[in-house]
């Protein structure tokens, strides 16, 4: 048995050597016969991509654009496999022939083509949950460095949010609208099987397709985990063939599609005259465009390798990239190295070991955003910093504004070091054994561990604050390990007209997490940057947690005749965030299908009428990811409360959190009906579907009477409803040598807060002027909140307010505050356009959002002239006089009143975006052939390069509050998203 294993392994090893150092020399020479011949489909138009495999041998070829192909056999006898995506396969003797010609029947590629799916795969004819799928080309049609970009737009039901526009910003996805209101509304990202939840890491290049759960009936496999929907992210695998070689290329250039007017030199300086602010301003005679000093040209690069083959033992798939991009705002960057590498080996006829194995390291220098200029914010900074002042000091110092002592932007890019960097191993070892054809178990080890480390240095020369605090210097390290192995159980039996399958599995999981920080000041130079050169510890600290799962799952699938399908999912799920009495959450889903298409009443729409599906899905999932904390269950102790006790100063504890034994799980109950449709022999796909999703038992933060020692404690509390909308439409417009595509999407969500005991959830404060965001029953998430501009009055140039009575007020009470927009949109919509000629491709994305509202947070901070900042050059209309008829207030220095939260800030935030424009060329195949190269692809990207849209700030797509559930849709300063133009090569051989 051990010198079994013992082949075993060294047979593993010898493979991996082989692909390491030789994977471009593997192909076997036949110089007995060559064959050729063009692959076609039933309307004769060549098919790129085929693969001619010589059959009982590891030899093959794939096709070129033109569907030709050339391959060397050993014997007149050799057999030939002829097999593509959506095509009947082919087997054919050569029989001494030299010219093969092969046309390939369709297998109706949408009925037939195979999805992934919660733990293994589904014909895409038989699921009946609601599925939505990103393909390859959706990847290979433009390049990204997140692949959150490239589906946005592109999916019902499924709406991205990018939040900023710098390189280091992640992005967000909510799938159906926000389900939670303090726990995490993100959905479970899957990669090759391993649960993550960071995405920025990962390379789109090694992608091969995304498959998103968006209803219970498909989500309840993952059941605690799967409450926000699940991202299935397959990547790359070798394809049938001789091992292949990709290298792909692209540089792009970024910048600010939109700057803002503020007041020139001249225009500051009558402000703040008539503020009452009297300087000697003949020491300021700048006149400094602060937004061209921080907007600045963009840049980024991509490099891309991969080697890649199968036969009939071995698949396999290395790969290595490098990713560089420099933000459109000064000092900010990212840059990533990825290397992956996917093995799967038969070992005999039963037993199959692969692995997947990501090894990413992530480098980025973040710019402060979202906050006002005396923050460090460097989005404000530039619009309200005086423009009289330069960017240094004769000192070569920062200069500061000549009222206040807030330094110019430029000192928040170029005045601290600071650089975040993690590296991360995400991936799996597993192993699969066939008992027989119907039975198989495979075992799955997976693992996600990452280290981060974030250093920060403040110059304790060039920046005032610097020089008060004598420097400042900052270590926090943060580390990630996450460990799963699940054990699963398939069979599948197909009887005449019965197709049944069955899954049984468990599930472990671990998750360990593990944060240090440390701050130091009072450096005596700022050569020695890192924090033992600081001779005062002004803060350190560090933490552990962790986190465990145990789950039990079950799937049964049938159909009879392919017309009644059903899907039944089962899983029972332990955590340990939960008391002992809740620990365990049980999660069950069924869903059903009725192929119309295929009863007899139907057949005489044959001509017309490729497939026709009718979806019901119901379902139960839950969700664990409680935000304040693992332990959220139990009342915690913590320190820092010390005490004087004999003239020293003695260590002490004290309670931090009531305890809630009953804490359990959040539920989401989902209701969902879809149709599925194919009609004209593929050439238009239509799906539909409606649903409503339900969350109860909210775990929320709720106000406790102050007897009991705490101000609030988390409970299970609240319900929460999204119910909507989604279309998805495919047409094939033109077949031939002119192709054009269409596809087009539009989803409608409404959410509403059903029940949260009467507790005031609100959040978004804005410039000292409270809190912008209000969530009430009846209504949905993050509503804004605040007073109704009623203008202002000739006679004093003060803002008046419409109260409750529907009276005009200068002094409006809290009570005359009402809601005053919505952020949620009345639908999201996709427009992608494909076309082809020749060699040519062309591919127009369109994107938009209409409906919802915008808080723009920023004119209140350029607007509100309340005190020394520089002002959006609107003001410059400002009521100045009795009689001045306008809808700007005077100036009031240091009095707000006249810019409270209210409808004079709040903005349509519909746009509509070109997204994306890219134009392809395909070199010609006779010119390729000379040169012993396969593909070669140029092709020009460009990005946002127009928007329609009303709103008056940077971008109408920003939240100043990130990912929030419950305050979307603030700009506050944030960075906008850019224009980019991209220039790229793919080369193949």
């Amino acid at each position: 048995m051990k010198q079994k294993i013992l082949q075993i392994n060294l047979s593993v090893v010898s493979y991996l050597m082989f692909f390491c150092f030789g994977l471009t020399c593997m192909q076997e020479v036949y110089a007995q016969v060559t064959v050729r011949g063009t692959v076609t489909d039933e309307s004769k138009m060549p098919i790129p991509g085929v693969s001619i495999l010589v059959k009982g041998t590891g030899s093959g070829v794939v096709t070129d654009l033109d569907g030709k192909y050339n391959i060397e056999v050993a014997s007149e006898q050799a057999v030939l496999v002829f097999s593509f995506i959506g095509y009947a396969t082919q087997e054919l003797t050569v029989a001494g022939r030299s010219v093969l010609d092969v046309q390939l029947n369709t297998d109706d590629k949408l009925l037939e083509e195979f999805v992934v799916v919660g733990y293994g795969e589904q014909a895409r004819k038989d699921i009946t949950g609601s599925v939505a799928i990103v393909g390859t080309e959706a990847f290979d049609a433009r390049p990204n460095t997140q692949f959150g970009n490239l589906i946005q737009g592109k999916l019902a039901g499924v709406q991205v949010i990018t939040p900023s526009g710098k390189p280091s910003a992640g992005f967000s996805i909510r799938i159906r609208g926000t389900n939670s209101i303090s726990g995490s509304s993100e959905p479970l990202y899957v990669v090759d099987g391993v649960p993550t939840n960071d995405t920025r890491t990962i390379n789109p290049a090694d992608i091969e397709n995304i498959s998103v759960l968006k209803d219970a009936s498909a989500a309840a496999i993952y059941g605690a985990q799967g409450a926000n929907g699940v991202v299935l992210i397959t990547t790359k695998k070798g394809q049938l063939g001789a091992p292949r070689f990709e290298f792909n290329t692209y540089q792009g250039f970024s910048q600010a599609w939109r700057t803002l007017p503020v007041l020139n030199s001249e225009q500051y300086r009558d402000l703040m005259t008539e503020f009452g602010q009297n300087t000697d301003w003949s020491r300021y005679t700048e006149n400094t465009d602060w937004q061209n000093e921080i907007f600045q040209m963009g840049a980024s690069q991509n490099y891309q390798m991969a080697v890649s083959g199968k036969n009939e033992q071995t698949t396999y798939y290395l790969s290595g990239g490098y990713t560089k991009q420099t933000g459109a705002v000064r000092s900010a960057e990212m840059d990533r190295f990825n290397f992956k590498a996917s093995l799967e080996q038969y070992m005999n006829d039963w037993l199959k070991i692969g692995t997947n194995i990501n090894y990413m390291y992530y480098h980025d220098v973040d710019v402060a955003d979202n906050q006002a200029v005396n923050q460090g914010g460097v989005i404000l900074g530039m619009l309200s910093t005086p423009p009289n002042i330069g960017v240094y000091n004769p000192d070569g110092t920062f200069t500061t504004n000549p009222f206040q002592d807030w330094e110019n932007p430029v000192s928040s890019t170029d005045g601290s070091l600071r650089g975040y960097k993690n590296s991360r191993v995400l991936g799996n070892l597993y192993a699969e054994i066939e008992f027989m054809p119907e039975l198989k178990f495979r075992s799955d080890v997976g693992i996600d561990h990452s280290n981060g480390v974030y250093d920060y240095f403040l110059d304790p020369f060039r920046t005032s604050y610097g020089r008060a605090m004598e420097g400042i210097a900052r270590n926090n390290t943060d580390r990630m390990s996450y460990y799963i192995v699940d054990n699963t159980l398939t069979y599948t039996k197909r009887t005449d007209k019965h197709n049944f399958s069955a899954l049984a599995g468990a599930v472990l999981q671990k998750f360990l997490w593990e944060s240090s920080n440390i701050e130091t000041r009072g450096f005596a130079n700022d050569v020695v940057t890192t924090t033992n050169a600081g001779s005062i510890i002004a803060s350190a600290g560090n933490s552990k947690s962790e986190k465990a799962n145990a789950s039990f799952l079950g799937r049964v699938t049938y159909d009879f005749d392919e017309k009644y399908l059903l899907t039944a999912n089962f899983r029972a799920d332990g955590s340990s965030s939960f008391g002992p009495g809740n620990r365990w959450g049980y999660f069950p889903s069924f869903s059903v299908g009725w192929r119309l298409s295929e009863e007899q009443f139907m057949k005489a729409l044959d001509n017309t009428l490729d497939d026709l599906k009718i979806r019901f899905g119901y379902g139960i999932v839950g969700n664990d990811q409680i935000s304040s904390s693992p332990y959220a269950y139990l009342g915690r102790v913590s320190y820092g409360a010390n005490y004087p006790i004999g003239g020293a100063i003695l260590p002490g504890s004290y309670l931090g959190s009531i305890e809630n034994r009953n804490l359990k799980w959040e539920s989401t109950e989902q209701i969902s009906l879809g149709i599925d449709g194919s009609f004209f022999d593929g050439r238009l796909l239509f799906v539909a579907d409606a649903y409503i999703k339900n969350t109860s038992d909210l775990l929320l933060n709720v106000q406790l009477p102050r007897s009991t020692g705490f101000n609030d404690g988390i409970q299970n509390i609240g319900k929460l409803q999204n119910k909507g909308l989604e279309f998805q439409v495919t047409s094939v417009n033109t077949r031939g040598e002119f192709q054009w595509n269409t596809d087009f999407n539009i989803s409608m969500n409404r959410n509403t807060v059903l029940d949260v005991i009467g507790q005031d959830i609100i959040g978004g404060g804005i410039a000292g002027r409270g809190d912008v965001s209000f969530s009430q029953e009846g209504l949905p998430l993050g509503m804004f909140y605040g007073y109704v501009f009623g203008g202002v009055d000739p006679a004093t140039g003060n803002s008046f307010y419409i109260d409750t009575n529907g009276e005009s007020t200068f002094t409006p009470s809290p009570e005359d505050r009402t809601f005053i927009g919505n952020p949620h949109p009345d639908f999201i919509y996709g427009l992608t356009n494909s076309f082809s000629y020749k060699n040519f491709d062309l591919s127009i994305f369109i994107r938009g959002v209409y409906g919802n509202d915008v808080f723009n947070a920023t004119r209140i901070e350029t607007e509100g002239m309340t005190d020394a900042k520089n002002q959006s050059a609107v003001v410059a209309d400002r009521w100045r006089a009795p009689g001045d008829v306008t809808d700007i207030p005077r100036a009031s220095w240091g009095n707000t009143n006249n810019s409270r939260i209210s409808t004079r800030f709040v903005e349509d935030g519909s746009f509509l975006r070109v997204q994306a424009i890219t134009l392809g060329y395909n070199a010609p195949q006779s010119l390729l052939s000379r040169m012993k190269i396969s593909g070669l692809r140029a092709y020009v990207t460009g990005e946002n390069l127009f928007t329609l849209t009303g709103y008056k700030g940077f971008d109408p797509e920003v939240n100043a509050f990130g990912a929030s559930n419950t305050v979307m849709g603030v700009d506050f300063g944030t960075y906008p998203q850019t224009r980019n133009i991209i220039m790229g090569i793919n080369l193949s051989f």
